[in-house]
């Protein structure tokens, strides 16, 4: 997956692993494209790929309007975003929050 991101030249490249901190994914992929056009070509490769590994089974939303292509393959999750897009949402300050540990109540 990583080289056909490369190959398309994705832009800021994050991988944040989720390992036993969420039960959604184990790793979450975040790249940009520099238009529309490139997030959407990125998809269409990465989906291509994925398929010709015979991994063609995934979810994929945002494909049609390419601001934010989300492909979701089951453990690993990728966002493709526009630069402006990937600003707003800031999904890697998001997963980027350490959780607290919960404190235990005094007996």
């Amino acid at each position: 997956m990583n080289s056909s991101l490369d190959d398309d030249k994705a832009e800021n490249v994050v991988v944040i692993d989720l390992y036993g901190k969420s039960s959604i994914a184990d790793h979450l992929v975040i790249a940009s494209g520099g238009s529309d056009r490139h997030v959407g070509a990125m998809a269409e490769h990465l989906l291509r790929r994925v398929k010709e590994l015979g991994q063609g089974r995934c979810k994929v939303e945002g494909l049609n309007k390419r601001d934010w292509v989300l492909i979701d393959l089951g453990d690993i999750i990728v966002h493709l975003f526009r630069p402006e897009v990937r600003e707003f949402y800031n999904l890697e300050k998001m997963w980027s929050i350490e959780m607290a540990e919960p404190e235990r109540a005094a007996l």
